[in-house]
């Protein structure tokens, strides 16, 4: 049997040789794999991030606003967040592994310009201790040159505070009777909540989805121990408190000629299981043809979806309603109705996501490369999304100018198209089968054809009910966190705080300052003059544009 002849010197010296060179080697490999993964990092990065662009500019230009659509959106953006995270992480770990090594050059991911920090946020500056003497010679004479300076952004946690209101009591020795200031005002009352208390409490509920029992955790853990029910306590005497701007809020909004109306499911809870109820949205807003009035949203809560509800929304309003195609609204388009009947526009994006669903040609592929059954892509669905798309092309051009360019431009190039279509329409239809997806699509249009072509007739209406529905989406998102209402009072008061916050919201005013400077004023604000604290009319108290 031949003996094993070892490859390694015997030498000490060489095999230590040997073990650096062996490291050295081991060094440059891994920092070139830490540079390879850092780069495909990176990489995987742009592309998510070239997509979440490519899908945002496609929804801008087509219009669709289905949820699945914002649900696809909302995961990419959640990629997005994750693949950047792993790209730094990579890349310092490539920077390490390069300082092993003199012959491996760590790989340098391109990030995206940061923004300056705004001017508005205050500046402390921490000066770094000058040297004494010069390090190179030692000389003392040193004269100032300039100054480099980093900025950091930092955060101070949240600072809570007990406020004081001392009332002396003084007694008249003439009379001998005893003098008090007033109390002051608490919206409930001897309460203990400050006014912007309850603005974040009611922000962070309505307006970021956070149930009650959530905060309450988080205070607790800030040292401030307060029950569920106290806080609930005071969201009650907060949405009582604001009821005035709410019914001012709902005045504005019914006195409009042209409303969008829509609603969405809210699950509320029964004695057995949760109750599928209501939440309504109409939706004043004349920016679209620079109208001068300010835009509102008004929600209304029901237990279920007949239609006696908008019916008794809109009682006493008559004009022009963009929405889809609810039959709860068809009373309130008959001829006889008073006190006069409302005119229905059809909403296109309804009508578009239809056709789109059955010419659906991304989904399509994707279903097929999962192995999934695939729909069949019509192209009788995909030419009429191309012939709707054309009529949304002349809409993107006229968005904003007055009512009479508006109709101008429509009529001369909105009227052929529409005329087209309508043929089209009528020819495709005749060839298909009763029953089919596509003669559905179709006969939606059809049927509705009147309300279809009233923006043809009238340069105030929109194409689309996109207004509503923007305004709903608040709903879908704090289903997901706080999952049900417990009761119909809940509903009631939910959809009192979200006509305020989203009336703030599309006036372009942060809601949570807006609700405390008015939970502090309302009290002492004369009735006559309360629609000065409309968000439309809002100008800030002293106090809180200081703390703004």
């Amino acid at each position: 049997m031949e003996a094993v002849v070892s490859s390694f010197p015997d030498d000490i010296e060489a095999l230590k040789a040997l073990l650096a060179s062996a490291t050295k080697r081991a060094y440059e490999a891994e920092a070139k794999l830490a540079n390879a993964h850092a780069r495909e990092s990176a990489t995987e990065a742009v592309i998510a991030h070239l997509k979440l662009q490519i899908a945002k500019l496609k929804r801008e230009q087509y219009g669709t606003s289905a949820e699945r659509t914002r649900r696809l959106l909302d995961q990419m953006e959640l990629q997005l967040e994750e693949l950047e995270a792993d790209a730094t992480e990579d890349d310092l770990a490539a920077e390490v592994a390069a300082e092993k090594t003199a012959t491996v050059t760590a790989f340098e991911r391109k990030r995206p310009a940061r923004k300056l920090f705004p001017e508005h946020l205050p500046r402390e500056r921490v000066v770094v201790p000058a040297p004494c003497s010069c390090p190179a010679c030692g000389g003392s004479r040193l004269s100032k040159l300039g100054e480099d300076v980093t900025e950091t952004l930092e955060v101070i946690p949240r600072a809570w505070k007990v406020i004081q209101t001392v009332r002396e009591k003084f007694s008249c020795r003439d009379c001998e009777r005893i003098t008090q200031p007033p109390a002051p005002f608490h919206v409930v009352p001897r309460g203990w909540a400050g006014p912007s208390f309850l603005a974040m409490l009611l922000f962070e509920k309505y307006g970021q989805h956070q149930p009650l029992n959530r905060q309450a955790e988080r205070f607790a853990r800030e040292g401030v121990p307060l029950s569920t029910s106290t806080l609930a306590d005071q969201v009650g005497a907060a949405a009582f408190a604001l009821m005035p701007l709410y019914r001012l809020i709902e005045a504005h909004v019914f006195a409009a000629e042209r409303l969008h109306g829509d609603d969405t499911t809210v699950p509320v809870m029964a004695k057995v299981k949760t109750d599928t109820a209501r939440l309504w949205v109409y939706v004043r807003d004349d920016r679209p043809f620079a109208g001068a009035d300010p835009p509102a949203a008004m929600f209304h809560y029901s237990r279920d979806r007949r239609g006696e509800h908008p019916r008794a929304h809109l009682s006493s309003w008559s004009g022009i309603l963009q929405a889809d195609a609810y039959g709860g609204y068809g009373e309130l388009y008959a001829a006889g109705r008073q006190p006069a009947p409302v005119l229905e526009a059809g909403c296109f994006a309804h009508a578009r996501r239809k056709f789109f669903e059955l010419a659906d040609v991304a989904s399509a592929a994707r279903k097929k490369s999962r192995g999934e059954h695939a729909s069949m892509i019509y192209p009788i669905a995909l030419e009429a999304v191309q012939r709707i798309d054309a009529l949304f092309d002349v809409e993107r051009a006229i968005n904003g100018k007055d009512a009479t360019e508006r109709l101008a431009v429509r009529q001369d190039l909105s009227a052929p198209l529409m005329a087209e279509l309508h043929t089209w329409l009528t020819a495709q239809l005749a060839r298909l089968s009763r029953n089919h997806d596509l003669a559905k699509a179709i006969n939606y249009m059809l049927r509705r054809w009147n309300a279809f072509t009233r923006f043809l007739d009238d340069g105030r209406v929109c194409l689309t009910n996109n207004a509503a529905e923007r305004a709903l989406r608040c709903v879908p998102l704090g289903r997901k966190a706080w999952l049900f209402c417990g009761s119909d009072r809940g509903g009631q008061r939910a959809a009192v705080i979200y006509t305020l916050i989203q009336t703030a919201k599309l006036n372009d005013v942060d809601p949570q300052a807006w609700l405390a400077d008015v939970l502090a004023r309302i009290a002492d604000h004369s009735v006559s003059r309360l629609d000065e604290l409309l968000p439309w009319n809002w100008k800030p108290s002293g106090s809180v544009a200081k703390a703004a």
